[in-house]
C-alpha cells in the first residue's frame, strides 16, 4: 500500500507545515524596504518617524497661492502705538500718526484716541468708519497678483 505524502495534506493550511517561521512565507524574511510599514499604523517605526520626520503622518494641507493676512484690532494698535513708533512701523506727522501695516487686515474691535493714517492690505467696515470718525485715513494697499 502506498503511503500518502504529508505535503499533500499541508498545502491548504496557513503555514504549509513550516509553523510560524517567516523564512518560508514568500518575501517575509527580507524585512521592509525603505519606508515600508510607515502607514496609518506605523508600529515599530512610529518613534523614529516622530523624531526624524514630524510632518510625515497626518493630513497634507493644500497651500493657497494667496498669503494669509494677519489680523489686528484697532484697540491693539492704540495700545501699542509707542512700540510701533520705536520699531519703525509708525511715525508722527502733522496730520496724525502714520502707520504702515502692509500684511495686515485691520479689524474694528476697540477704539482709537487720535487721528491715525493707517496703510494696510484691507480693512473691515467698522474699522474704516472708526478711523474716519476720528479724522484719520484708511488706505488699502491691495497686492498686485503676478
Amino acid at each position: 500500500m502506498k503511503k500518502r505524502k504529508k505535503r499533500s495534506r499541508l498545502r491548504g493550511r496557513r503555514t504549509c507545515g513550516f509553523g510560524s517561521r517567516k523564512k518560508h512565507r514568500g518575501k517575509g524574511s527580507r524585512g521592509g524596504c525603505g519606508m515600508a510599514g510607515t502607514g496609518k499604523r506605523a508600529g515599530q517605526k512610529i518613534t523614529w518617524l516622530l523624531k526624524n520626520m514630524p510632518n510625515y503622518l497626518g493630513k497634507k494641507e493644500l497651500k493657497s497661492y494667496r498669503a494669509k493676512l494677519k489680523a489686528i484690532n484697532l484697540g491693539d494698535i492704540n495700545e501699542r502705538l509707542d512700540s510701533l513708533i520705536k520699531k519703525g512701523f509708525a511715525k508722527k506727522t502733522s496730520e496724525g500718526i502714520e502707520i504702515n501695516l502692509k500684511d495686515y487686515k485691520i479689524l474694528g474691535n476697540g477704539n482709537i484716541n487720535e487721528p491715525l493714517i493707517i496703510k494696510a492690505t484691507s480693512f473691515s467696515k467698522s474699522a474704516e468708519e472708526k478711523i474716519k470718525a476720528k479724522g484719520g485715513q484708511a488706505i488699502a494697499e491691495n497686492k498686485k497678483s503676478e
